[in-house]
């Protein structure tokens, strides 16, 4: 029987001195959220503080904790990131909710610890190796290689059938993926949810009978279930497994449900179809389910997701909280913001509580004076600053965001046109890499240590141990800790020299002293695989050792890469980026450059479909090129406090400039 639960003014003013500045306190709609312990969804409008709330109501919990059914909380976010905050944020306060029978994870670590490696130890007697998608990829590059195709007894004719696929389609084999259908059989789909199971399509200039077609496919599943059985899953593959664990296993459902009384789901929007299902199916249960299970969200802001294809369908729960109080938002900004929203039901509505006045402005541009745009923008910038109406100035940063940075031609407006020398940001730490050069180039060059040096080349071994497929006692890939504690207990003397040659390569890196680095690491590789097996030499993995005539050499763009995407006029500072890279940020001041995204009828810029929106009306046609530009714009216009610019061509717009209403958008024109 679950615990009654109520949440008093005091339990709330506890969180309130955790959580908020000194002399505030949570809004009524706020409080309302942070007191219902029902299954309801949380509608919330973009700086409302949702997440915030969410954090109040753990804090609470908590303090109720252990309930008297032995339960848990489990509590879930898209990335690790948003993970992160929330272990930042109250971690110090509240131990007790990560601890058993808690869990505060993403739903990918949720589903793997619960459902898919369950379901794969019980079925092969094994826990699975990795589930990783570089990994993943790494296992399909190699089994690809045509000497391991006889291995399927295929003829000369089928092989070459399967070679006309690949060429003709290489990242089939990387995506194809199993499902089971309503009786529970494997079955191949071309992609995560596909609802149909794979056609084999012959490549030009092939000709396939319905009998070589199945043939193929019997092929395709006897490959993609190979690799399975190796211990070797794509993060889509947990999908299956759980779907698998609970077709066969009907009474797992019935059995979570038992351990998390709460469920609460944060960035709901961001859940792929998949996701979204699972989630469904586990915790609300067409409505039967024993758990509180609640969703937090706002849908206007689902930019992750494959609009085409892979669109969640939301769909409302009876019972409904909002927070239409936006504390990030002025006003003026977010009366604009809200023409924009793709779900906007007749209660919608977005209240911004910032006390700036600056209205949102519209630049206009050519194309003599796009490289211009951001200059002026920073004009802006400096005035509303002088006259001391920026009043989060300093506060927050200052960014100009585009959707686009992908099209190659010139006529087509992406982010380079605007600022020629951005690039996209590569600063942040990457585990995998596809030489051994690459290892010893890109780390981390803000770091102050070692470290990051020592990371990237123990993650350089790491990746020749897979490819060699030199497994731990427990048969699966080594982690770092797993190699040092091995290297520690059963090879001490090599784990002293490991350490010692760690540092000494790291030292030669810091130096600038790459082509020395390289040369030692190269010729070390072999001497190391040996310690775990003698038999081994260097097969697979000499493939990271190519390009070795090159020097090695910094690149150029390394060490500046973040000044190459920073714009800079006097004491105004302006960091290029992409929409998706800033959602969830807050912003002093946003510039949005309108871009172009496929040639949709002659309306292939946000200027241009979203004319009605600009114009403050409502937009009948949602087609979906309408309904990404619409999702993509909420979220850019969304980002600042102070001051909004929309960038557009002035030839894009000028059926609207002689309707656009002055006493919303402030238009000024580039000379």
């Amino acid at each position: 029987m679950q615990q009654a639960i109520d949440i008093t003014e005091s339990d709330i003013e506890y969180a309130e001195k955790i959580l908020l500045a000194e002399g505030q306190n949570f809004d009524d709609e706020r409080r309302a959220f942070i007191k219902n312990l029902e299954v309801i969804d949380l509608q919330a409008v973009p700086g409302s503080g949702k997440t915030t709330a969410l954090l109040a109501k753990l804090l609470i919990l908590e303090r109720k904790l252990p309930f008297v059914d032995n339960s848990g909380i489990l509590v879930l976010s898209h990335t690790n990131v948003a993970i992160d905050e929330i272990k930042h944020k109250i971690e110090l306060y509240c131990p007790k909710l990560f601890r058993y029978p808690n869990f505060i994870g993403t739903i990918q670590s949720f589903v793997d610890e619960f459902l898919a490696i369950p379901y794969y130890t019980t079925i092969c007697k094994k826990k699975p190796v990795r589930i990783d998608n570089e990994i993943y990829e790494e296992r399909v590059n190699h089994i690809l290689q045509n000497r391991w195709l006889p291995k399927y007894n295929l003829s000369l004719d089928d092989l070459k059938k399967i070679q006309n696929i690949k060429m003709a389609n290489q990242d089939l084999f990387k995506n194809i993926r199993l499902d089971t259908n309503d009786v529970g059989e494997i079955i191949l789909i071309k992609e995560l949810n596909d609802k149909e199971k794979l056609n084999v399509k012959k490549p030009k200039g092939a000709d396939y009978s319905n009998e070589e077609k199945e043939k193929l496919y019997e092929w395709f599943l006897s490959f993609k279930k190979n690799i399975l059985k190796q211990g070797i899953l794509h993060f889509d593959d947990a999908y299956f497994l759980a779907k698998a664990y609970l077709f066969h296993f009907p009474k797992i459902k019935e059995i979570i449900q038992k351990r998390f009384s709460y469920v609460f789901v944060d960035e709901m929007q961001d859940m792929e179809t998949h996701q979204y299902d699972l989630l469904e199916k586990l915790f609300y249960d067409d409505g039967n389910s024993t758990s509180i299970f609640q969703r937090i969200g706002d849908k206007n802001q689902a930019i992750f997701n494959n609009i085409e294809s892979n669109e969640v369908n939301w769909i409302d729960r009876e019972n409904n909280l909002t927070l239409t109080n936006s504390h990030r938002l002025s006003s003026k900004i977010a009366n604009v913001v809200k023409s924009f929203a793709i779900n906007n039901p007749n209660n919608f509505d977005i209240i911004g509580l910032n006390k700036c006045d600056i209205k949102p402005h519209i630049i206009l541009f050519d194309d003599t004076s796009k490289e211009r745009v951001i200059s002026k923008f920073a004009e802006l910038v400096k005035g509303f600053k002088e006259e001391d109406r920026l009043i989060d100035y300093g506060k927050y940063p200052i960014k100009a965001i585009c959707w686009n940075a992908k099209w190659k031609s010139e006529t087509e407006l992406r982010i380079t046109n605007y600022f020629p020398t951005y690039k996209k940001d590569n600063t942040k730490s990457k585990q995998d890499y596809d030489t051994l050069k690459s290892y010893l180039l890109f780390y981390d060059r803000n770091s102050k240590t070692l470290k990051s040096i020592k990371n990237n080349i123990i993650n350089a071994f790491l990746k020749v141990l897979r490819f060699e497929n030199i497994l731990d006692d427990n048969e699966r890939y080594f982690t770092k800790y797993i190699l040092f504690k091995t290297l520690k207990e059963k090879y001490f003397d090599k784990y002293q020299e490991f350490n010692l040659r760690l540092y000494h390569w790291s030292m030669l890196i810091l130096k600038g002293k790459l082509d020395e680095a390289y040369n030692e690491i190269k010729s070390y590789m072999n001497d190391f695989i040996k310690i775990f097996d003698e038999t081994k030499n260097l097969t697979i993995s000499s493939s990271l050792f190519n390009q070795e005539s090159q020097t090695l050499q910094v690149p150029d763009n390394i060490e500046e890469l973040k000044d190459n995407n920073l714009y800079t006029e006097g004491d105004i500072n302006i960091e290029i980026a992409t929409v998706h890279s800033v959602k969830g940020q807050t912003h002093c001041a946003t510039l949005y450059l309108e871009s172009f995204y496929y040639n949709d009828g002659g309306k292939s810029y946000e200027s241009q479909r979203l004319a009605d929106a600009f114009l403050g009306n409502s937009i009948t046609n949602r087609g979906i090129r309408i309904q990404q530009s619409l999702k993509m714009t909420y979220v850019g216009f969304s980002r600042p406090t102070n001051l909004l610019c929309v960038a557009i061509h002035k030839d894009r717009f000028t059926q609207c400039l002689s309707q656009i209403n002055t006493e919303i958008w402030e238009i000024k024109e580039i000379d």
